[in-house]
């Protein structure tokens, strides 16, 4: 059976997440020519025909979504049309934050089960376990439900009761549950030390991100003496990207100077540059650091690759990542939701687009699939994607690669390949990187 994982936030940005950058409502278009608008009188009898004559009488607000949304769609994967609830839905998961209960989940058996409830949340403070089952919502039978139905049910309002019907192993009857929700905040950066090396990894890029990477930074540092640290790995796999200033500012916490990203429009003059502020010493006191990739980093996770990888700053492990190299746009169109429309493609600070390409790492260490998902293609790619924008620096090749990371670390051989680089027990032409050969567009 194939799962689906989420977070009460919704389901979190896919592999094909965009950078987002917000744009004013009400954005000037050109006039369209006389024969654009017979183009459109010709949709417009359609349309009519088909309210008029469909074998059902045929949703007209459904009619109208669809077919913008058919329009965005032949432009490419990334730009699309949002009702005024999934607008809103994007927001909450770019927040960070959401009024809910504070646990992950998955559908399993038509049941909603959970993987594990947050710390410190409603949840996990009135006793939901990981792996219970939840049965019931305010006592409407979960059977039935979609998974995203079921998470809508349970977000709401801050101080509002919710009641849980739960189906726990080695209970002799289901157990109820009343569970008041919060405010939830979503770690985007999760943390730990492995001896004598700090591990970071960032889930997704949301306005929460460059905050909890600092905090993890910090209690690293508080965990290990500076003369015991070796250095840090960075693990960037499985992150399906989020807000461009997001990875500007965590590529800045890494750099001392530099140009981390530039985008470019259709006008050729239509160009921003994005630099690392000066500064005598990076966040981790120039420590040695390993970034981690595979077909899972998409977006914002390639802006922090490319950057860091192009000022030689890292070294970067893993395999070949999604290659998803553009920049939407969010322009909000009121009570009638948003436009995300693709506006610029983003360039490393060699100048190169990644878009179709991708990261190549410095050094390619392949992840062995478990026998169960063997014969299964993982492989995650912008390439693939039918409609994408051809990159310039785009091949027969194409981008992406296996968006697989064991759930034990001691079955990560690219984590356990980055963590001997930096206790100098593998040696690679590549590490340390060597800054004064770092790759500039000139």
């Amino acid at each position: 059976m194939r799962k689906l994982s989420l977070l009460f936030a919704g389901a979190l940005m896919g592999a094909s997440a965009m950078s987002l950058v917000y744009g004013a409502p009400g954005s000037a278009a050109n006039a369209a020519g006389s024969e654009t608008y017979k183009q459109l009188a010709i949709f417009g009898d359609i349309f009519e025909r088909v309210r008029a004559n469909y074998v059902t009488p045929p949703d007209d607000k459904s009619l109208v979504e669809n077919a913008i949304n058919g329009m965005l769609a032949s432009l490419d994967p990334h730009s699309s049309y949002m009702n005024a609830e999934q607008a809103q839905d994007m927001r909450v998961q770019t927040k960070g934050e959401f009024g809910g209960l504070g646990i992950e989940v998955t559908m399993e058996n038509d049941l909603v089960k959970v993987i594990t409830p947050i710390d410190d949340t409603p949840a996990a403070k009135a006793g939901v376990l990981a792996g219970d089952y939840i049965a019931k919502i305010d006592g409407e039978e979960v059977r039935g439900l979609t998974l995203n139905d079921a998470v809508e049910k349970m977000r709401g309002p801050v101080n509002t009761p919710i009641k849980l019907t739960i189906l726990r192993q080695g209970a002799d009857k289901p157990i109820e549950l009343t569970v008041v929700r919060d405010i939830i905040k979503v770690k985007a950066v999760k943390y730990r030390v492995e001896n004598d090396i700090g591990y970071m990894k960032i889930t997704s890029f949301t306005e929460k991100t460059y905050d909890d990477l600092e905090n993890a930074i910090e209690n690293i540092k508080k965990q290990v003496p500076n003369d015991k640290l070796k250095g840090y790995v960075l693990d960037l796999r499985l992150n399906p990207g989020g807000l461009l200033d997001q990875a500007v500012s965590v590529s800045d916490a890494f750099l001392k100077r530099g140009e981390i990203v530039s985008t470019r429009g259709r006008d050729p003059k239509d160009v921003t540059r994005f630099d690392a502020k000066p500064k005598q010493v990076d966040d981790i006191g120039g420590k040695p650091m390993i970034v981690l990739v595979n077909g899972g980093s998409a977006s914002a996770s390639e802006i922090v690759a490319g950057a860091l990888q192009d000022l030689r700053r890292v070294t970067v492990v893993g395999t070949q990542s999604f290659g998803k190299g553009s920049v939407q746009t969010i322009i909000p169109l009121g009570e009638n939701g948003a436009l995300r429309l693709t506006t610029a493609l983003y360039y490393t600070p060699s100048g190169k687009s990644i878009q179709g390409k991708g990261i190549t790492p410095d050094i390619k260490v392949d992840q062995p699939l478990p026998p169960d998902l063997q014969g299964r293609d993982l492989t995650r790619g912008e390439s693939d994607l039918k409609g994408h924008i051809k990159g310039a620096d785009e091949s027969s090749t194409g981008s992406g690669s296996a968006a697989y990371v064991p759930p034990d670390p001691k079955d990560d051989l690219q984590l356990i390949y980055a963590e001997q680089l930096l206790r100098g027990e593998k040696t690679d032409p590549s590490f340390p990187p060597n800054p004064d050969k770092a790759v500039l567009n000139q």
